[in-house]
């Protein structure tokens, strides 16, 4: 009989009790300021030395910069704060005179004002009361203008933060973009830059408000009787030994947490975004046992930063209250000596909670600080990556007009960039001890000395064995990469030397992967020009064989397909792909097995559509069923990024070389001996 399964943790040792103790040993191992992360993204920090991430300083200079154009507002809020503040120190000072001139004989009313001798006690009480009250409502009035003020500031900083970092991931190298996965870009544009903002109140205004609370609380301790100061300057050393060994430590364990919620996030998406491939292999437990283990191991981390956090706060729980005390006996002994007033007890007690209140909200906060400085770490890691194409020099626009479509490739090498080989903490070749920041070996070319010249509205077809570099080869075409050596050119002129944007808005691509977005049909077909009118839309997916499906949809163009157009066939997707191709009206076109997923009578109607389509534009076309390329201008045979043969059909079958061979295999495989007639290109 077989086994019963052993449970994952057993089976691959991940479980989060076993990477949370290896996270524990090497987080104290580490230097203080030192993030684990340092160790398992090394692709941030290929041009940085290993070692502390940004300083304090470079982090508050970041974030000064982020508030151009809101400095005037910020100070002018931290303006009224102290106002407010100044307001709220009167009210300690006004139960003093309510207890020595009003409910006790002694000082009695004889240190009154002269003005306000006549007063009853009763006219006296309420003149106190109504003075408590109007700065009551006067520090209120004030207090929340500036907070609304840098309430709103603090999400106009998230909004242009979230801009910043969407519109800077968006224009990373596409294998940049696939190594961060797209949960963990959401996780930065939501966690990361959502945090940033809160530093207009944990690093700005709240300290603000505690360090005027604290200074103008210390000049009234010092009014009534200097020598009690002295007792509560004692507690500063108390925070700057807290600073020093707490806090400190506390920011790389929130940039842990952040990194750890990033994985998730990602590896959630990536679920449920093949959920029909996690279902096909029945792959739901093992999924859902992977996104709790997980889970687990950050609620760890969350756990053990929060009783670092807490350390402080019961730290702070004591020392209050003993510095209570010590004023009581203190003071208690001077009123009983008749060196102090009863008020003066009373009011001292009250601003040295005033007193000791800001302070602990400072060492408290302080968390909250690193917490949205180490989001603000991260932000700037993504955003100082360099953009796609960032070091090459200003390029010239392109003139749709002027646009012939003559495409050369001369002398066209590519690898794809290197890649690191990056795990998660206390996975199991970290466990056994390999290097998991390794370099994966050398990258070997896809494309090898290219040379290919494309006339203006040419066909070309890109026949070869899978992973022959055909895809690659168009990758390079619509520049999602450049050339490792050698140059591309469009009309003479060097794609690099050109305006990518411009570029690419001469191209249309239909790939075998479709992908639409969430939306309408009308929606994803008018994707490809945005002053797409309705005629222009209908027009393009009847030129695909859409329009017919289409208005049998329950609310036809306006139907809403679902994420990645879940509620349509692969048919219909492909069909939907290429009707958008075909409203862009490109100069270029590329096709990467557009057909593959169509039905015999639908692929024969929508070849007549892109034939129609091709003319006149130059055409790059990958298909493995040959049949379907038989009236290409030229087939290009392309082996190990090698071209091996090129010519059009007859030629190249005329050569009996490695096109004759691989037609006569599809047709034996098909059980025919001759070449069917398509209606292709």
């Amino acid at each position: 009989p077989l086994a019963s399964p052993m449970p994952p943790s057993k089976r691959t040792g991940r479980s989060s009790r076993l990477r949370f103790q290896r996270y524990v040993a090497d987080r104290n191992n580490a230097s203080h300021v030192e993030t684990i992360n340092d160790r398992l993204d090394k692709e941030l920090e290929k041009k940085k030395a290993k070692g502390p991430k940004r300083p304090f300083g470079t982090l508050l200079r970041n974030f000064w910069q982020l508030l151009s154009g809101h400095r005037l507002t910020i100070g002018a809020s931290l303006v009224t704060l102290s106002i407010s503040v100044g307001f709220a120190l009167v009210m300690p000072m006004t139960t003093k005179l309510a207890i020595d001139y009003v409910l006790t004989d002694k000082p009695g009313p004889a240190g009154l004002p002269d003005n306000l001798q006549g007063l009853s006690r009763v006219n006296l009480l309420w003149l106190v009361s109504a003075i408590m009250l109007g700065a009551a409502v006067c520090g209120a009035a004030f207090a929340i203008w500036g907070r609304w003020q840098c309430t709103r500031i603090t999400k106009r900083v998230q909004v242009g933060l979230r801009k910043d970092v969407f519109d800077h991931a968006s224009n990373l190298p596409l294998h940049r973009i696939q190594a961060i996965k797209a949960g963990g870009v959401s996780s930065i544009l939501r966690e990361d830059a959502g945090g940033v903002g809160e530093l207009v109140f944990t690093l700005i205004y709240n300290p603000w408000r505690a360090v005027t609370q604290f200074l103008g609380t210390l000049a009234v301790i010092v009014w009534i009787d200097w020598r009690l100061v002295l007792g509560a300057l004692g507690v500063l050393p108390v925070i700057w030994f807290s600073h020093r060994t707490w806090i400190s430590r506390i920011r790389p364990m929130y940039r842990d947490i952040r990194h750890t919620r990033q994985t998730i996030d990602a590896q959630s998406a990536e679920t449920f975004g093949g959920m029909r491939v996690v279902r096909g292999f029945n792959r739901r437990l093992a999924e859902a046992g992977r996104f709790t283990r997980e889970g687990h191991f950050m609620a760890r981390q969350e756990l053990r930063t929060w009783w670092w956090s807490r350390i402080l706060e019961i730290a702070w729980q004591i020392l209050i209250p003993l510095a209570s005390v010590c004023v009581l006996v203190y003071g208690g002994s001077r009123v009983l000596e008749g060196t102090l007033t009863i008020g003066d007890l009373m009011a001292f007690s009250a601003y040295l909670l005033m007193l000791l209140g800001p302070l602990e909200a400072l060492v408290s906060s302080a968390t909250n600080v690193q917490n949205n400085l180490a989001a603000l770490d991260r932000v700037q890691d993504l955003l100082e990556e360099d953009r796609e194409f960032a070091t090459q020099a200003e390029r010239r626009p392109i003139d749709r007009t002027t646009v012939r479509g003559r495409v050369t490739l001369e002398h066209v090498t590519f690898a794809y960039p290197p890649r690191k080989a990056k795990r998660a903490l206390g996975a199991d070749d970290h466990e056994l001890g390999r290097d998991t920041d390794a370099d994966e070996p050398g990258p070997k070319p896809v494309i090898v000395d290219l040379n290919l010249d494309v006339e203006p509205g040419e066909t070309i077809a890109f026949v070869g064995r899978s992973g022959a570099g055909k895809t690659t080869l168009c990758n390079l075409i619509a520049r999602f990469y450049d050339p490792t050596a050698g140059r591309i050119l469009l009309d003479g002129q060097d794609l690099t030397t050109l305006d990518v944007d411009d570029y690419r808005r001469l191209l249309g691509i239909v790939e075998q992967d479709v992908f639409l977005f969430d939306g309408s049909v009308r929606d994803n077909i008018g994707y490809a020009r945005r002053d797409a009118t309705n005629d222009d839309i209908r027009a393009a997916a009847i030129a695909a064989n859409a329009h017919e499906f289409i208005t049998e949809l329950e609310d036809g163009y306006e139907t809403l397909i679902g994420e990645r157009g879940v509620r349509l066939s692969g048919g219909q997707k492909q069909r939907l792909a290429i009707a958008r191709a075909i409203l862009a009206d490109p100069k270029i076109l590329i096709l990467d097995e557009a057909t593959s997923n169509l039905d015999t009578e639908s692929e024969r109607l929508i070849q007549r559509s892109l034939a129609a389509l091709m003319r006149h534009r130059t055409s790059f076309v990958i298909a493995h069923r040959l049949s379907t390329i038989r009236h290409a201008d030229r087939i290009v045979v392309i082996e190990d990024g090698v071209i091996v043969e090129q010519g059009t059909h007859d030629e190249l079958l005329a050569k009996d070389g490695r096109y004759a061979d691989v037609l006569k295999m599809q047709l034996e495989g098909d059980g025919t001996t001759s070449l069917p007639e398509p209606n292709a290109v």
